[in-house]
């Protein structure tokens, strides 16, 4: 199974520096990616998040909310839009078969509506919670103008299914005949999963939104920028199980680090090292 890395459109936030790290000052904005990974296996594509989709860059303020446009202005270029990304690597939008989502935030649910032939993948609590739009902050996160896809949605409780590194998962997946888990990380929302596929004698677990920075993973000091943990103090729906399941992570790390490797959804640095291009830059075709 080949995987391809896409970062489907970078969050700019405010605060720069505070956020990402690395930009050079606190007045300019920063540089986050949104990490999604697209699969080929032999009965076809499953694509692991979608971060923005074309109808995210072709009307934000129709589907998306001005309270997170204004915090983190994303960089809307239709050609890092996964659909675009995977037409570029030779494939067409009706080539993905499966969607496996870590949740339902709008960065990473935004291009669903791109692959109309796909099955949908997630947890059962997540789709139930995000339904609800209970708070104000949950109207801001979950759009329902982003779910023309909800007929298509398959979900799976998280108290069902074996063990994985010492985590409850989720396997298989209807119609997924590739060796990939739905491995609950509740925190970050209610329903928030890692997605865990083996290839080539190892795991890759895209552990989404369970940690923002590569630092928290640091099992003896672990770090994060005070932006990007005042972002996940805004956003977390469980703080204890957050924090806790952050520390299984680093576990993992620790522990299993040979054969399981760990990334998260938004941070840059993570990325460029495993594709070694920037986020600026799309998937290039591989011979």
């Amino acid at each position: 199974m080949r995987i391809h890395h896409l970062n489907c459109i970078s969050s700019c936030p405010l605060g720069g520096l505070l956020m990402d790290g690395r930009t050079p000052s606190i007045l300019r904005r920063g540089r986050l990616c949104c990490h999604c990974l697209l699969l080929e296996t032999a009965q076809g594509l499953v694509l692991v998040d979608t971060g923005f989709g074309l109808g995210d860059v072709r009307d934000p303020a129709g589907r998306l909310s001005r309270f997170f446009l204004t915090l983190l202005a994303p960089d809307f270029r239709e050609e890092l839009t996964a659909v675009r990304q995977i037409e570029r690597l030779g494939f067409q939008a009706d080539d993905v078969s499966d969607i496996v989502l870590t949740h339902l935030d709008f960065d990473h649910a935004g291009g669903l509506d791109d692959f109309p032939r796909a099955r949908v993948h997630m947890l059962h609590e997540e789709k139930h919670h995000a339904l609800l739009q209970r708070t104000w902050l949950d109207r801001q996160r979950f759009r329902p103008q982003q779910w023309s896809s909800r007929g298509r949605w398959h979900t799976y409780r998280s108290s069902e299914g074996d063990r994985w590194f010492g985590f409850g998962c989720v396997r298989p997946l209807e119609g997924i005949r590739a060796d990939l888990a739905l491995v609950p990380l509740v925190g970050h929302t209610w329903g928030h999963a890692g997605v865990a596929i083996f290839t080539s004698g190892r795991w890759i677990l895209q552990a989404g939104d369970a940690y923002f920075h590569h630092r928290e993973m640091d099992h003896e000091q672990p770090w994060c920028t005070p932006g990007l943990r005042a972002y996940q103090t805004l956003m977390e729906k469980d703080r204890r199980q957050r924090l806790h399941n952050q520390d299984r992570l680093r576990t993992l790390c620790a522990a299993h680090g040979q054969e399981v490797d760990v990334c998260c959804s938004h941070d840059p640095v993570e990325f460029e090292r495993i594709t070694g291009r920037s986020v600026f830059e799309p998937a290039m075709s591989v011979a």
